[in-house]
């Protein structure tokens, strides 16, 4: 209940301060894209009410839905390359020593889909703090990563908080 009234706040914050909407919303994709912050921060939360807040109030969507995608796309990179660097030591890490079964359920998935799972994963919450990492670490070609990422990045981040703004623009006329 702590987080949603820390996050109520952070969107009254930027409906007063618009000028600070963008790189916000771009930090805040980008800590939900991250392996383990995903966890931490509710970006979905955020990004339906914000979006929701902006739409109603006339902010200019778009800016806003690219700031998210590309903080979320930025997000993935960097679990992606952790996995690189890390290899299979990263199940040596916090939160992956007292967890292996979110490497485990991870891996499968991502055995199972290849770079569909790079795209699920971003809709996914549980799925979207490990995917990127495990492709990092089975050395998913990087090409191939960057396009799963960066399509399921713009459709996330148009889809969730554009989609969510247009639809309150118009239960708001």
């Amino acid at each position: 209940m702590q987080l949603e009234s820390l996050m109520r706040d952070l969107v009254e914050f930027m409906r007063a301060n618009q000028g600070w909407a963008v790189p916000i919303v771009f930090f805040v994709a980008f800590a939900e894209c991250v392996a383990v912050l995903s966890w931490i921060v509710p970006a979905t939360v955020f990004f339906t009410a914000f979006g929701a807040a902006a739409g109603a109030s006339g902010l200019n969507l778009i800016p806003l839905a690219f700031a998210a995608s590309l903080g979320a796309g930025s997000g993935f990179w960097v679990s992606y390359w952790a996995g690189l660097v890390l290899g299979p030591r990263v199940d040596h890490h916090w939160p992956f020593k007292q967890n292996p079964q979110l490497l485990e359920r991870g891996h499968a998935f991502f055995e199972k889909w290849g770079v569909l799972s790079i795209v699920i994963g971003h809709f996914f919450g549980p799925l979207r703090a490990v995917i990127a990492i495990v492709a990092g670490i089975v050395k998913m070609p990087f090409l191939q990563f960057q396009l799963g990422n960066w399509i399921a990045s713009f459709a996330w981040g148009f889809g969730l908080l554009y989609g969510a703004g247009r639809l309150a623009e118009f239960v708001t006329r």
